[in-house]
């Protein structure tokens, strides 16, 4: 299943990227279980590799906005990328394992590729949480 709409806002958002060192804008969206959709951009700074990838951004602003479920996320990338394993991580921590996120991939050309969340991260780990 493809999702368009949410693929948009991560196109949208990579736009806004802060990337001067790379050059390699990043976009994402997230989805929440109440309906909202939560975007965020790759900002870079001197001393790279420190910076803040799109995925996080978004996944901060979830968590700001009181989202504490990921139903899906789109990133927007120019090679239609999937996000690092530290981003895939920080999103497993808020993707039910019951109740899998889907997962966008979108290029530059704007092609879409549609994957569960446990296809990019199979044996993603649980901390202590109640």
């Amino acid at each position: 299943m493809m999702n368009r709409p949410l693929s948009k806002e991560a196109i949208d958002a990579r736009a806004a990227a802060y990337c001067p060192y790379s050059g390699y804008a990043v976009g994402a969206a997230i989805l929440d279980d109440n309906g909202q959709v939560h975007t965020g951009c790759n900002v870079e700074n001197a001393s790279s590799p420190v910076g803040t990838c799109a995925e996080v951004n978004a996944l901060s602003a979830m968590v700001r906005a009181g989202g504490r479920r990921i139903v899906g996320v789109a990133v927007a990338t120019e090679d239609g990328a999937p996000p690092c394993g530290s981003c895939l991580q920080a999103l497993a921590e808020f993707v039910h394992p019951s109740l899998d996120a889907e997962v966008f991939l979108v290029d530059a050309a704007g092609k879409e590729k549609a994957f569960r969340f446990d296809q990019l991260l199979p044996h993603r780990f649980f901390g202590k949480r109640g």
